[in-house]
């Protein structure tokens, strides 16, 4: 009999806690160091992840059973009924990260194959976090259309597909297509997720900050693909969009910019979001969007001062700052404290508060590959987003979301994105929610326990001390 859900109730949430005592140099210093150490370990192991059977193998005579001549057995039954293949192969648990390498991290258009080292880490959280596989997929292909018919053709391999690092605007072409177009999830984490976690730590920051989402005013700096889909999310959830502010590089987003013809033309997503929030009321730079507001959502250039303190210091009372730029935060947070924020994230999880979507990808390819659900639409992102934020103990100002290694939260957010699935009636298998969530947590402690094994055993070699030494290939 499946293990019923334990309690989801959390501690009351602490009191205000003091700036972290870190400066912005130290911050620097701690970047550089572990950018060097992973160049080092990238050389030592060369690669992340790697395919090891699942099935035993007594003898050569098994072969019989997991090729020819048994297998063709298997393939008669999926040429009957296509839908088997998520029975009788591991499809049912197996996603594509799909990228061309246009905008990768912060570090811009840098294709496909300097994009491969992330896409191996993205497959590494997938299996640790999710206990999904993923197969990392960097393609060479010069259009918005050639991406569309790569993950069509390569859909039957797959039981969804995570695109990853497409810039901004055709990664919002791709996505809509293909959700259109195909019978199984499909997913870009650059704007899904990491609007969903922004949501997650923007639910409890508010409730530590005596707000509501109604009630508040938000700037969002930067205009692509994730602040885009966090402003949709936002009015969804409640809030006024003549509250929210979008600032691209050439400022206040309005519906009276000299450029709104053009944004018509060429990013009907973005000017869809400066006719509905016209500027929340508001023209001008990101200084003027900054005065007097309650939070802002940064998702834009990597780089320390693209927010600056005096901006900080000119927002509401006890002001909310996520900085979630990728390798490097727009504001350090040693500044963005002294300049006087309550509370402040960033998508790094070396600095507290990390408000990143490796919080919420692994749990929602979990929920979604276990419902079989066909699609993932914006409920099933909100309900990730929420079971995240509620399910988070001990809330503080240093604290908004569970760390990685608070590995038992996951499987509840995994059984709410099921559970969503089965209510929307895009899920082909339905269950309970302790059924989703027993099989969720079943399924994402293995990577944990076979990584432990792996390395107790020594077939994984462990982490070296520095310097790292010379290793021949195994």
């Amino acid at each position: 009999m499946d293990e019923a859900v334990p309690p989801r109730s959390r501690k009351p949430a602490a009191p205000p806690a003091a700036p972290p005592a870190e400066s912005a140099e130290a911050e620097a210093s701690q970047t550089e160091a572990l950018n060097e150490r992973a160049v080092r370990l990238a050389q030592y192991y060369r690669g992340k992840i790697e395919t090891v059977p699942k099935v035993p193998v007594r003898s050569l005579k098994d072969f019989s059973l997991w090729y020819t001549p048994g297998i063709a057995a298997v393939s008669r039954e999926i040429e009957k009924d296509p839908s088997r293949s998520l029975d009788l192969t591991g499809r049912w648990n197996t996603i594509a990260i799909l990228t061309d390498g246009s905008r990768v991290l912060g570090l811009g258009n840098i294709g496909p194959q300097a994009a491969l080292p992330v896409m191996e880490g993205k497959a590494l959280l997938f299996k640790y976090l999710g206990g999904v596989d993923a197969v990392a997929l960097p393609v060479d292909v010069a259009t918005p259309e050639a991406l569309i018919d790569t993950a069509l053709r390569i859909a039957p391999a797959f039981g969804g597909i995570n695109l990853e690092d497409i810039a901004s605007p055709k990664c919002f072409q791709v996505l809509e297509e293909l959700q259109r177009r195909l019978p199984i999830p499909v997913w870009h984490d650059d704007q899904l997720g990491t609007a969903a976690a922004t949501l997650a730590g923007l639910i409890n920051a508010l409730a530590l900050t005596g707000r509501t989402i109604s009630s508040t005013r938000t700037v969002l700096l930067g205009a692509g693909a994730a602040n885009l889909v966090t402003v949709r999310l936002l009015i969804r959830m409640g809030h006024d969009p003549h509250s929210i502010t979008v600032v691209d590089s050439r400022g206040i987003l309005h519906a009276e910019r000299a450029d709104i013809d053009e944004m018509q033309l060429h990013n009907r997503w973005k000017y869809r979001v400066a006719l509905e929030t016209d500027g929340g009321g508001r023209r001008g730079t990101v200084a003027d969007a900054m005065a007097g507001a309650d939070v802002v959502l940064a998702a834009s250039t990597p780089q320390p001062g693209t927010i600056r303190p005096e901006w900080v210091q000119s927002m509401a009372p006890r002001p909310i700052v996520f900085a979630l730029a990728n390798p490097l935060p727009e504001i350090w947070p040693a500044d963005a404290h002294a300049a006087g924020a309550a509370i402040v994230a960033t998508g790094r999880s070396d600095f507290p508060n990390q408000v990143n979507n490796s919080l919420i990808f692994p749990c929602v390819f979990r929920g979604v590959l276990d419902a079989r659900a066909r699609s993932i639409p914006d409920e099933v992102v909100i309900a990730a987003a929420q079971e995240l934020a509620a399910v988070t103990d001990r809330i503080s100002p240093d604290h908004l979301l569970p760390t990685m290694d608070e590995r038992e939260v996951f499987p509840h957010v995994a059984a709410a994105v099921a559970q969503a699935a089965v209510k929307l009636g895009i899920a082909r298998v339905k269950a309970s929610r302790d059924e989703f969530y027993a099989r969720a947590r079943d399924l994402m402690a293995r990577p944990a326990a076979l990584a432990q094994a792996l390395e107790a055993s020594h077939l994984v070699a462990p982490m070296p001390d520095e310097p790292v030494p010379s290793r021949k290939s195994r």
